[in-house]
């Protein structure tokens, strides 16, 4: 006997055959749709805390299907509330919506063509992360949900949050200010689930892990400061640039030789360099930023020392001063270990337990990690690569070429749902 079949038979009391059943007919029935809003988002994308007509119109359809619906939360963030026809614990459901300043190169029938006004820059934007397909699936969620209200047990939030990306400049956003308005309160949400869609893993699949699952994202500053010069006399001054390649490799030597990496991976990785204005001159400035990743508390603060440790001794070697500024964008997004042994069989019973495994770490963030702050939190990754092509060729997340097979969306909707069943019986 297969496995995933043990942990179908274990679920059939607590889920009756009718529910499975009428379960199944009303995901069928929102299937089509789930694609459609999907596609109407993905050709619609807006940035970060700018997510107005997206806002308007997931607010839209909730109210349609007469939940209580908030609106204006995190900026722009929607909420909507379901209350169950039996009683049970408060779950909390979450998607993201916002879009990237990226620019769509594949030719699809409803490829992104808008753009908006970036840190003062016009900019090409796309869903280029998959958040549309997050947002449409929450959007069948609750429509199944609603359909068998007088079934579902306790209350579901459904939760839309803007600016997962990182809110523009200084504002705030995203899940650490959804949490400050109270999303995670009135009522208090007792468990909260969340997934990814993601284009390397197989689709209609579901990967996730235990404990530690995503990375923490911290983004760094460093300020050098030389002293400027003729760049035919460079024993006059003193060369930032010279000394910004030193630093940025003392960073490398942080990760290859003093972190654990046994223990759990990091990664550190310049990705902007300002400095100078002429090609001849040596210039007195260097700006350099960049982004932390660590899949451990301890391992993270150790990081922030021996950065702020390395830069300023390698600059005063030289002559020159280093400023390191350290600003955490997310935490480590943990998976709670008794939530995970609890709702992962409902999982592989909404798809199957072929379909299901138990993958690696990831050193990708999200700010899905600060909810688990404040209920026990799941989160888990959903395959969109079309079937029968090689993951290693497809376009990562974050890029011009990202591309989702939306044709199993449902799967996500299923799973929402079963989560949402199970928990409430299980509590």
């Amino acid at each position: 006997m297969k496995p995933g079949f043990i942990l179908f038979l274990t679920f059939v009391p607590m889920l009756a055959m009718a529910q499975l059943k009428e379960l199944d007919r009303n995901v069928a029935s929102v299937k089509d749709s789930v694609v459609s809003w999907r596609r109407y988002l993905h050709q619609h994308p807006e940035l970060s805390n700018r997510e107005y007509k997206t806002s308007a119109y997931i607010a839209a359809r909730l109210k349609a299907l007469g939940l209580e619906v908030q609106t204006g939360v995190g900026k722009t963030g929607v909420v909507g509330l379901l209350k169950g026809g039996k009683p049970g614990p408060v779950v909390a459901l979450r998607a993201d919506m916002d879009a990237l300043p990226v620019y769509e190169r594949a030719n699809l029938p409803f490829k992104s063509v808008d753009s908006a006004e970036y840190l003062g820059q016009q900019v090409p934007v796309m869903h280029a992360c998959g958040h549309d397909t997050h947002v449409a699936m929450l959007l069948g969620t609750a429509a199944v949900l609603t359909s068998m209200k007088k079934d579902v047990p306790g209350t579901v939030k459904f939760i839309f949050q803007p600016a997962e990306e990182g809110a523009p400049g200084d504002e705030e956003g995203g899940a650490p200010l959804m949490i400050k308005e109270g999303v995670m309160d009135n009522p208090k949400v007792d468990a909260i689930f969340g997934l990814h869609i993601n284009s390397q893993t197989p689709i209609g699949t579901v990967k996730y892990k235990s404990g530690a699952e995503m990375a923490s994202s911290d983004w760094f500053v460093v300020k050098v400061k030389g002293r400027q010069s003729h760049g035919s006399q460079p024993w006059n001054g003193i060369d930032p640039v010279v000394v910004a390649a030193q630093i940025i490799e003392g960073f490398q030597t942080i990760v290859s030789r003093q972190a654990e990496l046994t223990k759990a991976p990091v990664v550190i990785t310049v990705g902007k360099i300002h400095s100078g204005v002429r090609s001849n001159i040596i210039p007195e400035e260097l700006i350099m930023e960049g982004t932390i990743r660590t899949l451990d508390s301890k391992m993270q603060q150790q990081v922030h020392e021996r950065m702020k440790l390395t830069a300023t001794k390698i600059a005063e070697a030289s002559g020159a001063t280093a400023e390191v500024s350290i600003d955490t964008k997310t935490k480590v997004t943990y998976n709670d270990p008794a939530l995970v042994k609890q709702m992962a069989p409902s999982i592989a019973a909404a798809i199957g337990a072929e379909n299901v495994k138990e993958g690696e770490w990831t050193t990708g963030a999200e700010d899905f990690s600060f909810y688990g702050d404040k209920a026990p939190a799941f989160f888990f990754f959903l395959g969109g690569l079309p079937a029968g092509k090689d993951p290693a060729t497809a376009a990562a997340h974050h890029t011009p070429d990202f591309y989702i097979d939306d044709s199993r969306l449902d799967a996500g909707v299923k799973i929402f749902c079963q989560l949402v069943f199970d928990y409430g019986k299980k509590k």
